[in-house]
Parts: C-alpha cells; sequence; structure tokens
C-alpha cells in the first residue's frame, strides 16, 4: 500500500485502509473501489490523505506503532471527554489513565518502535486526533530517556491532556483561517494556564501531569510563554511534549495553513535543538520518528521517483530501501526495480513528493 494525497488519488483506486471519523464511524471500508462521490466525501469530511492498494505498491506494509484500533479507540474518548468537559465541567481522567496505560504496553510490547505517520488525519478532527498523537509521540520519547511505567504514565496522562485549556478559548480564535490579533494571540496563550487550572481542579491529575499543560509551549532558549522559563528550569515531560506538539502541528493540516512533508518537519526540529527544543529531548526523539515514512512518495538525486518500501537499518532514516516508480524522464516504470540507498552509497533522497 502507499499514503497519497486525496487530491491525488485516482478514481477506481482500491481503499487499502478503513477510514473513520472522530465518532469512531466508518467512512469508507478497506477495498473500497474509489468513485468521485467518495472522494468528494472524504473531502468534506476533511481527510486529506488516503491508503491505496495498487500494484506498483502491492507488498508493502505499513506498521503502527499502537494498533489502528486502540488509536481509534483514543481518539473518540478524546472527543467525549471534551464534550463531556463543556457541558458538564468535569473529566473522566480514570479513563484517560486506562486509554494511557493501554497505549504504553502496546509500546513496551513492540520491539522495534518507529512512528510512521501512519494515521489518516482530519482537519475537523485535528484537536482530538492531534491530542492522542503527542500522547504517543511523548510516549515514545519517553521509553528512549528510560522513563519507567509510573513516569510515562504521568507523562503520557499530561501529554492527551495538554490542550484541555482550550476549551475555554473561544473557536472563533481557535479556528479562525487568517492571521491572529495580537489580543486574539494573547488569549490563544492562555489556555496553558487554563489547562492546569482544569486538570488541578479535578483533583485526580499529578502536578507533574498538569505542569505539562501549563508548559509544553515553553522554549529551551527562554522565547516561550507563559513564564518564559530556560532550559532545565522547564519540567523535562514538557520538554518533551513541546517537541512531540510542534512535530503533530507541522506534519497536520490546518485551517489555516497547508501541513508541511515530515523530512522538512524533521530538519525543522533537529535544526531548532539547543535553541527552542531541549537536545537530549531531539536526539531520542528522533531515533524513534521516520523522516521518510513507509508507504510515501521521494525524490532521488538521479531525478528517479519511487515508494519508500521499509528500512533495513532503522537507525539509518535517510537510507531506505526505495521502489523505483518513475525514471529520471519521468516514464512510468513496468517492472519496478528497489535500490537499498544502504549500498548504493551514490543514490540519495533530495525530497519528499507525490508518486
Amino acid at each position: 500500500m502507499r499514503r497519497v494525497s486525496i487530491d491525488s488519488a485516482q478514481i477506481g483506486g482500491i481503499l487499502a485502509r478503513t477510514i473513520y471519523n472522530s465518532d469512531g464511524g466508518i467512512l469508507l471500508s478497506k477495498g473500497v473501489e474509489l468513485k468521485k462521490s467518495y472522494i468528494g466525501k472524504l473531502i468534506n469530511f476533511g481527510i486529506t490523505e488516503v491508503y491505496l492498494e495498487d500494484e506498483e505498491s502491492k507488498g508493502i506494509n505499513i506498521d503502527s506503532v499502537v494498533r489502528q484500533e486502540t488509536h481509534r479507540e483514543a481518539v473518540v474518548l478524546v472527543k467525549k471527554m471534551m464534550n463531556q468537559y463543556n457541558f458538564s465541567k468535569t473529566i473522566d481522567v480514570e479513563k484517560v489513565k486506562v486509554m494511557v496505560n493501554n497505549i504504553i504496553d502496546e509500546l513496551l510490547g513492540n520491539e522495534d518502535i518507529l512512528y510512521n505517520l501512519s494515521e489518516i488525519k482530519s482537519v475537523d478532527d485535528y484537536t482530538f486526533e492531534h491530542s492522542v498523537n503527542v500522547c504517543i509521540l511523548s510516549l515514545i520519547t519517553g521509553v528512549g530517556l528510560g522513563f519507567n511505567k509510573d513516569e510515562l504514565m504521568e507523562l503520557g496522562t499530561g501529554a492527551m491532556l495538554h490542550d484541555i485549556g482550550k476549551l475555554r478559548v473561544s473557536d472563533i480564535i481557535l479556528k479562525k483561517p487568517s492571521q491572529l490579533t495580537v489580543d486574539e494571540f494573547e488569549e490563544i496563550k492562555k489556555h496553558t494556564l487554563y489547562g492546569y487550572q482544569i486538570l488541578k481542579e479535578t483533583g485526580k491529575v499529578s502536578i507533574i501531569s498538569s505542569y505539562i499543560a501549563y508548559g509544553h509551549h515553553e522554549r529551551y532558549n527562554g522565547s516561550g510563554y507563559p513564564l518564559q522559563l530556560k532550559d532545565s528550569n522547564i519540567q523535562i515531560c514538557a520538554r518533551i511534549v513541546a517537541v512531540a506538539d510542534v512535530y503533530d502541528a507541522l506534519t497536520s493540516d490546518r485551517v489555516y495553513r497547508k501541513r508541511l512533508k515530515p523530512n522538512e518537519v524533521y530538519e525543522y526540529i533537529t535544526t531548532m535543538g539547543g535553541y527552542y527544543f531541549d537536545p537530549l529531548v531531539i536526539e531520542n526523539f528522533v531515533k524513534y520518528v521516520s523522516i521518510y515514512p513507509v508507504g510515501t512518495g521521494v525524490l532521488l538525486n538521479t531525478k528517479e521517483r519511487g515508494i519508500v518500501v521499509g528500512y533495513r537499518n532503522k537507525s539509518m532514516p535517510t537510507r531506505p530501501i526505495v521502489r523505483i516508480i518513475y525514471d529520471s524522464a519521468m516514464n512510468r516504470q513496468s517492472a519496478c526495480k528497489e535500490i537499498d540507498l544502504l549500498e548504493q552509497t551514490n543514490v540519495f533522497i533530495v525530497d519528499g513528493c507525490e508518486v
């Protein structure tokens, strides 16, 4: 299978993964042949990418660090929890902790963790999916840093609830498609304090988890908010969530901008290590996040285009195995060869691209 933008999805293509909405309902089932009306339906639901199965991507398996069912259940839980708070001003923290524990167990049971950006995201359901993705990315980093189970629970709980304070910010501001005014940005910034207050009021969230909501926009050089804290004065869990938050936000479509490619975000985050972000956190984060996710397209220095098939050595994230789909003259190949960039040292990836 391979991942393509909804704009590039061809009528007649076979859907390789079932697509769900944030309520857990099926939008389109795996194996369905795409029709023009189906593509329109997905666009209306804010779906910007799909997985397709075709001859060129046959045999390419895209693994998730947690099961698709677990991810979907977590998104549904976050949506219900946020709706519950809007109605009753209460949060079922215990359900959140159970879900975080399930995610941790799956991660710890995975001997070969590599976050592959595998879940399909919806613009309309960004807040719920973002909360879950930040939780998973943060936990992966915590595992890399040697956190024990209790520490991972505090990290994961705070990460899943890190944006809870946005429930006290107007949707008009949160979903504004144009640039925010100074006053609007100041109101957005208050979501960190609001989140800390909400979590403390439950009486069931630890001070460390609550602080994540308060401190995930602090920056390593002191340029963040709300307190302009620097380096080790920022709690380690907040430093981790800061990286996960930015990574998932930049790789997601928003109402005011298009997503960036994973390799572009990877470059930005690594460049900002020691400036915006803790270098130790960055070092562990990038060990487990794929620069060129399996199933996505890449452009080589030979001008050939192909699909990433997998990694023979995941510690070499710029040297995957690539299945060539187009030659240097953009002729589609009838028999697709595969190049292992660990062996073909004179060939390298120039950029991610649509194939």
